[in-house]
C-alpha cells in the first residue's frame, strides 16, 4: 500500500509545478518525513482545502507558500504577519520570485543572505582529474562516517545549516531513496578523512528528468588552499557525467567569491537564487 502524501508536501509539489521551484527545502522535507516536531506549522485553508502553509523545523528559517489558485487573496500576506507578531525574523524564498520580492519589500523586510544556484550541462567536457600529493580519493565506506561528519563540522563551522550535521542527521540522509554510496567520495591522508564530494541524483519531477547535483563539497581547513577542493569536485563531476545526466546543479552561498569563481571555471552558470529575508531584531 502506499503511504499517504503528507499535505503540506502535496501542496509543495502544486505550488513547484507552478513556479519551478519548491517552497520546501531538503531539510524541511526530511524533517516532515521523520515527523521532527516543528517549530512553526501554520495553516490556512478553504473549507477542507490546505492553500496555505508556514512551516520550520528547528531554528531554520520559516518557509511560506500558497496554493497557485489562491495566490493575489492575501493568504500569504496574513501568514506573514502572523509569523511576524509571533517573533520570526527570517524567511527563505526559493528562487526570489517577485512576489516574493514584493511581499518582503511591503513588510520592510531586507536580504540577509543569497544562495546561488549554478548549473552546467554535461555535455560540455570537463578537465580530467588531478590528483593530490599523499591523498586518496575514493568512495566512502561505512566507517568513514565519524570523519566526514568531523570534517564536515570543521569545514561549515560558519555555516548556518550544513555544519550542524551529526552522525544521525547523516544516516536519516543515507536512508532517502537517491542516497547511492558509490555517489559519495571521501579524501583520506594518513587514514584520516580529509575531505569528500556528496553526489546527488534528483528524481525526475518537475524538470522532465533526473538531474544531477553537487551536493556538498567539504574540505578540512587544514587542507584548503591546496586543490583538494576542485579534485574532489571534479571526482563527483566526472561521476555524474558518466550516469548520461544532462545537467548538473550546486549551491552555494553568494558572498563565496572563491568557489564562485572554481564552479564558473567549471562551466558552472547561474540558474537561479535563494533569498533569505529577514527583519532587525
Amino acid at each position: 500500500m502506499t503511504a499517504a502524501v503528507d499535505p503540506r508536501v502535496a501542496l509543495a509539489e502544486r505550488v513547484a509545478a507552478a513556479d519551478g521551484v519548491s517552497p520546501l527545502n531538503e531539510a524541511s522535507r526530511i524533517a516532515i518525513a521523520t515527523g521532527e516536531p516543528p517549530r512553526v506549522d501554520h495553516a490556512t485553508r478553504d473549507g477542507d482545502d490546505l492553500v496555505g502553509v508556514a512551516y520550520a523545523a528547528g531554528d531554520a528559517p520559516v518557509e511560506v507558500f500558497v496554493d497557485p489558485h489562491h495566490r493575489r487573496h492575501g493568504v500569504g500576506g496574513a501568514l506573514l504577519d502572523r509569523l511576524l507578531n509571533e517573533g520570526e525574523s527570517r524567511f527563505w524564498a526559493h528562487g526570489d520570485l517577485p512576489p516574493a520580492q514584493a511581499l518582503a519589500r511591503s513588510r520592510g523586510l531586507g536580504v540577509v543572505r543569497t544562495l546561488v544556484v549554478l548549473e552546467r550541462t554535461t555535455a560540455d567536457p570537463l578537465p580530467e582529474e588531478r590528483g593530490i600529493d599523499g591523498v586518496t580519493i575514493r568512495p566512502w565506506r561505512d566507517e568513514d562516517t565519524a570523519g566526514l561528519v568531523a570534517v564536515n563540522a570543521r569545514a561549515f563551522a560558519m555555516h548556518p545549516e550544513q555544519g550542524a550535521m551529526d552522525e544521525a542527521d547523516f544516516r536519516a540522509r543515507a536512508t532517502l531513496p537517491w542516497f547511492d554510496p558509490a555517489g559519495l567520495f571521501v579524501a583520506e591522508r594518513d587514514g584520516r578523512v580529509v575531505g569528500f564530494h556528496w553526489t546527488k541524483v534528483d528524481p525526475p519531477a518537475i524538470e522532465g528528468g533526473e538531474v544531477g547535483e553537487v551536493y556538498v563539497v567539504g574540505v578540512d581547513p587544514s587542507e584548503q588552499g591546496h586543490g583538494l577542493g576542485k579534485a574532489l569536485t571534479l571526482r563527483g563531476l566526472h561521476h555524474l557525467t558518466g550516469l548520461g545526466l544532462a545537467r548538473i546543479d550546486l549551491y552555494v552561498e553568494g558572498d563565496n567569491t572563491p568557489a564562485l569563481a572554481t564552479y564558473h571555471g567549471l562551466g558552472f552558470t547561474e540558474s537561479a537564487r535563494d533569498v533569505l529575508y529577514g527583519r532587525s531584531l
